[in-house]
């Protein structure tokens, strides 16, 4: 019977993936790599623990330079009494300066030999200075998970990944054979066999060219030859172990899985599965993904296209569509109109631009930052708030009463939109870390999840107002895959669309995801406005689509 490999220690380095800067594991707190906000504090905390080295070399040498010069003063007189012990110690002065150098000079020279700086000044760093922010386990995990969903999603490569080339975006430090030995050991704990091997083949194929190695070829091995065969490939998975064997003859367990694959390789041929008693390997599918249903992997392929912009929307669907000057109505928009872009008619989606000033972006994200939290997603069933994988991102909640441009932008989106901000939710501001996301959701609760927004009392979600506060250097599209639109991150403009037709029901062409951010940090904040107090604002249909 084949065992499981044993979970190796875990790394001591936190992998920033978007710039591949490498941080000191710490168990605290933290969750940072939901937000890339947090991400920067850590810019600050490896600065912090560069001149904490720094100082302790210092004083190391010092303390070396005490020790070398002890030793030099024993050395000098050993080698005074060693060329003629006999007179030297019937001199009582000598006697005495041996005792005394056997007893408190040793006793000094003891102490300074087991004396180090290293563990106050690391106590200091991480115990009592409460500016410094460090990762724990769960955000390796989850800049790990994140660069994997970069490279599903956006079908980079792993070797041009590896080093540091993504495009669009500045080339990064590449990633030692210990990164990428990393990223695959991630993927093994978590099951993902599919992504080891691609990591663990890219960490082998580095590990050779390294001249100081950084991580040892055997480990690689044993992850690589397990995670081939659970793909299904046992004969590869026999010879990766036989060269493990090759490098370390008396390998705790590689001789046990030898047999094992030669027994199973002897076995899958005796039942005729396929031409050589395999089964065939998994393509280029996420291992994770390989559960989901037929309708679950369409939406997410059509998802991942929209967000690669390989979908496009066809000329019938384009033809009517235009931008225009938008007043609404209102006085002051007639002076000043806004301007709109329609994108899509059915469900009709709205781009605004220039909605807001930088000045007031910088507000809102002054007012946000010191509060932000992982971002959670509603409970169909109970209706409760909770953290999930396929939300990744950190959030908080502005009250208009908070600041005067809070305020403002809640009366900007009754004067553009028409709709009442009396019963809307809380401005939403909303920043996303490495390879942030959302997968597809709806905005607006379905009929079988009664308890949803019950505690507010203002009924469904019946539009939604997104804006961006950032331009993003690459990926974090909105997009929408039951329709094929895909909305770029414009700082300044607003996204807008009903979730809800007339009659109340929802409209399940809303359906939309964030993309995952590629490069760039990607700010927005939502103003979720509900049914209660819209009745004349927007009357309701005769029919169910209307």
């Amino acid at each position: 019977m084949i065992f499981k490999l044993l979970t190796m220690s875990s790394a001591v380095k936190f992998i920033l993936f978007s710039t591949t800067l490498c941080f000191l594991c710490h168990s605290v707190t933290s969750e940072v790599f939901t937000a890339i906000v947090d991400l920067e504090k850590l810019l600050y905390t490896e600065g912090e623990i560069i001149k904490t080295i720094d100082k302790y070399i210092e004083m190391e040498e010092k303390r070396l330079q005490e020790i070398k010069k002890l030793k030099d003063e024993y050395g000098r007189l050993h080698q005074i009494a060693s060329a003629d012990s006999q007179s030297f110690l019937e001199n009582p002065i000598n006697a005495f300066l041996l005792v005394k150098r056997l007893s408190t000079d040793w006793k000094l020279a003891e102490s300074l030999m087991l004396k180090s700086a290293g563990k106050a000044m690391i106590e200091n760093i991480t115990q009592t200075r409460e500016d410094l922010k460090f990762p724990e386990d769960e955000d390796l995990t989850g800049a790990a998970e994140a660069l994997l969903r970069l490279q599903d999603t956006y079908k980079l490569d792993t070797s041009t990944l590896a080093r540091g080339q993504i495009s669009g975006t500045k080339p990064s430090h590449e990633l030692t054979a210990n990164d990428c030995f990393e990223l695959g050991r991630q993927s093994y704990n978590n099951g993902d066999h599919y992504h080891t091997i691609l990591w663990m083949q890219e960490a082998l194929d580095r590990v050779d060219e390294e001249t100081n190695k950084t991580v040892d070829k055997a480990d690689i091995l044993e992850y690589l030859a397990f995670s081939t065969y659970m793909q299904g490939n046992t004969r590869h998975a026999l010879k990766l172990t036989n060269d493990l064997l090759e490098l370390v003859p008396n390998h705790p367990r590689a001789a046990g899985n030898r047999a094992y694959y030669e027994d199973a390789i002897r076995n899958a041929a005796q039942m005729k599965r396929g031409d050589d008693g395999d089964v065939p390997l998994v393509g280029d599918v996420n291992y994770s993904e390989s559960t989901k249903s037929d309708t679950e992997l369409s939406e997410r392929e059509q998802y991942e296209r929209l967000c690669r912009s390989e979908s496009t929307a066809s000329f019938e669907e384009q033809k009517n569509l235009k931008c225009d000057y938008f007043t609404n109505g209102h006085p002051y928009y007639i002076l000043q109109p806004v301007k709109r872009e329609i994108v899509f008619k059915a469900p009709q989606i709205f781009i605004f631009h220039d909605i807001v000033t930088d000045k007031e972006i910088e507000v809102v994200k002054y007012l946000a930052q010191p509060r932000l939290k992982r971002a959670t997603v509603q409970n169909a069933k109970s209706g409760e708030l909770e953290y999930a994988s396929y939300r990744i991102s950190k959030s908080a909640w502005l009250r208009n009463e908070e600041h005067p441009v809070v305020h403002k932008i809640s009366q900007r989106v009754e004067d553009v939109t028409g709709l009442t901000v009396t019963t809307a939710e809380e401005l939403q501001v909303v920043n996303y870390g490495i390879g942030g996301h959302y997968e597809p959701h709806f905005d607006f609760a379905r009929r079988e999840e009664k308890n949803a927004f019950q505690s507010l009392g203002t009924g469904n979600r019946i539009a939604t107002w997104l804006l961006y506060m950032s331009d993003v250097d690459a990926g974090g599209a909105t997009v929408f895959p039951q329709i094929g639109v895909t909305l770029h991150p414009k700082k300044r403009a607003v996204a807008f669309w009903y979730n809800l037709h007339k009659s109340g029901e929802g409209d399940m062409l809303t359906r939309h995801a964030a993309c995952p951010v590629l490069a760039g940090s990607k700010w927005v904040s939502n103003k979720w406005l509900h049914e209660r107090g819209q009745e004349f604002r927007r009357p309701c249909g005769l029919r169910e689509n209307d």
